[in-house]
């Protein structure tokens, strides 16, 4: 597409859209994102959109319903304003734990957000480490889903090597059987074992590990998840890793919902570090942890907004 490129941003992640903008050369458009005196959210675009290839950039994180009308009502703005192709870039993409009935008259909603953003006007989606691969088929036009794994790896080796920690005495953790080809493709790329943590789930954000199906014993273990929200299964996992002989703890995660007791219970664990990506904003969060540290998604979706812009191949971003 030869049409020139648009960036706007909502309200949800300002610091990455910035630093998107940036990584291209260029500047956010002018959006103002605000609300009415009764809560209804007001969108005015600033910028002419005719014919430009529009790039809204969105996370649906906490509050989701907030962030997800602002991005939808963002699209239609641009829609009417008869823009030429309006990409919704959503580093997060909230509900997507809701992916299938789990139980008699349970909603899809992550179908149903589908749903409305296809209404809504979108042609093609961007998003991160979507909670089920099977979410890309919710939608009838073109999902590209990146992964944050090469990134965090990299992060990862950086502090193995500044702690002097072989990779061969080191095991990628997977907290769940789901996860597996995740932490398969992590532990590839450092070369190191691989062991899954066996857990039975009782109801929503609780969860008992049961056992650990490889060896971590007298190894670095470095449990790798999609998101970490109240970080019981994480904290567990990591208790369970340690009692098996594991003689440090990291841990990886790309979306830092980090929700209730989270902060509480990552400060009285034994990781050591933990590593979350900026797709969900904690820059305004009042609660700090020295174990977590924040790696910057910026230059992945930057180099996939100027491949999609271009027409060319993102192929290798998967890599």
């Amino acid at each position: 597409m030869n049409a020139e490129m648009i960036l706007l941003a909502g309200n949800a992640a300002p610091v990455l859209a910035d630093s998107v903008a940036k990584q291209l050369g260029l500047r956010l458009s002018e959006a103002n994102v605000s609300r009415f005196s009764d809560g209804e959210i007001s969108v005015e675009i600033d910028s002419n959109v005719r014919g430009r290839d529009v790039f809204i950039i969105q996370s649906t994180s906490q509050p989701a319903n907030d962030h997800l009308m602002e991005l939808l009502i963002m699209v239609d703005a641009c829609k009417r304003a008869s823009a030429g192709r309006i990409t919704a870039v959503v580093p997060y993409y909230g509900y997507s734990r809701q992916d299938r009935k789990v139980r008699s008259r349970a909603p899809i909603t992550a179908k149903l957000i589908a749903d409305m953003i296809t209404v809504a006007g979108v042609s093609r989606v961007l998003t991160m480490d979507l909670h089920a691969g099977q979410i890309q088929g919710f939608f009838n036009m073109p999902v590209d889903n990146l992964f944050a794994s090469g990134i965090l790896s990299e992060r990862m080796q950086q502090i193995l090597n500044a702690d002097c920690v072989d990779n061969a005495e080191c095991v990628v953790v997977s907290p769940d059987a789901g996860g597996a080809e995740r932490a398969r493709y992590f532990a590839k790329r450092l070369q190191a074992d691989m062991a899954i943590v066996d857990k039975r789930r009782s109801e929503p954000n609780q969860s008992e590990v049961m056992n650990i199906v490889g060896d971590v014993n007298g190894k670095t273990a470095i449990i790798v998840d999609d998101l970490v929200d109240t970080a019981g299964t994480l904290c567990k996992a990591a208790a369970a890793i340690k009692e098996q002989g594991a003689t440090e703890v990291y841990a990886c995660c790309t979306h830092p919902v980090l929700s209730g007791p989270a902060f509480e219970r990552i400060e009285q664990s034994c990781i050591k570090k933990i590593l979350v990506t900026d797709t969900i904003d904690r820059s305004k969060s009042q609660i700090k942890s020295d174990k977590i540290e924040t790696v910057s998604t910026a230059s992945l979706f930057a180099d996939a907004i100027e491949a999609i812009h271009k027409n060319s191949s993102i192929s290798r971003l998967f890599g």
